[in-house]
């Protein structure tokens, strides 16, 4: 018996991993996200599987299910929306199951972040204009942000910003980032990126609160940077006819010469 960690992606039913569907399908127990994970998803849970939605339920909750599952010698699918690297709150599961020792696994998924890039149509690292991108969020009431991650410090350097959760504090956003960026950089606010009724809303710093106007709530991502509104920039030295590399030798003495056969 496993506990299968699946992100379940950002929102879109088909914005799924081939690998996550398949441990979906061959599940008899799931545990879903029900707040945030679509019932579209649940659709490739075996017939007869136990469907347990854990948004009103306590880690405490959650973990009794799993146990009864083990118990049992069921295979769980642990469904979380996106990816579940960042803000999943698997970690404390996972803690709590190796105190068990109940095997698990984890399967990556769409993060939201790259779901909001994609409907922008938008590559948010461009060449000499932004080279990193800073996934982030601000305070809220489930967690509070160490003193050295502010909005402040990671807008010193210019990067672009995927800022999580944060859509209830867009003026202090505003505030933080105004001073580093200026008031005309871009700014792009989605709104359950890849759902159905998806919403984009772009603008700058000076306009997005008026731009905005508490239209949005919970799931809007904010990304900031100049990478959003760039034309002018420069090419990738990459597809350059004269850049030399492993699948391109351009001299006789490159020294990528006997790399293709």
């Amino acid at each position: 018996m496993s506990v299968h960690f699946i992100g379940a992606g950002p929102g879109a039913a088909d914005l799924l991993t081939l690998r996550g569907r398949d441990l979906i399908a061959a599940c008899p127990v799931c545990l879903y996200a029900g707040s945030l994970v679509p019932q579209a998803v649940l659709a490739h849970c075996p017939e007869g599987a136990r469907i347990i939605n854990t948004a009103p339920l306590s880690l405490d909750q959650i973990m009794d299910e799993i146990s009864a599952a083990h118990a049992q010698g069921q295979d769980v699918a642990r469904l979380h929306s996106g990816d579940l690297s960042v803000w999943s709150a698997m970690a404390e599961q996972l803690r709590r199951l190796r105190a068990l020792d109940i095997p698990y696994t984890v399967t990556p998924g769409v993060p939201a972040f790259a779901a909001a890039a994609a409907a922008l149509g938008c590559e948010l690292t461009l060449p000499e204009v932004a080279q990193s991108l800073v996934l982030t969020r601000t305070p809220g009431r489930a967690s509070a942000m160490p003193a050295r991650e502010s909005l402040r410090n990671f807008a010193a350097t210019g990067a672009t910003l995927a800022i999580h959760l944060s859509i209830q504090n867009l003026a202090q956003v505003v505030a933080d980032l105004t001073p580093h960026y200026g008031a005309d950089c871009p700014v792009a606010v989605v709104w359950r990126a890849s759902w159905p009724d998806q919403r984009i809303i772009r603008g700058t710093l000076a306009s997005i609160e008026a731009d905005v106007a508490g239209s949005m709530e919970r799931t809007a991502l904010i990304l900031v940077g100049p990478a959003l509104g760039a034309d002018g920039f420069a090419e990738s030295a990459l597809y350059a006819p004269d850049y030399d590399r492993r699948f391109r030798p351009q001299t006789a003495d490159s020294i990528y010469k006997d790399s293709i056969e």
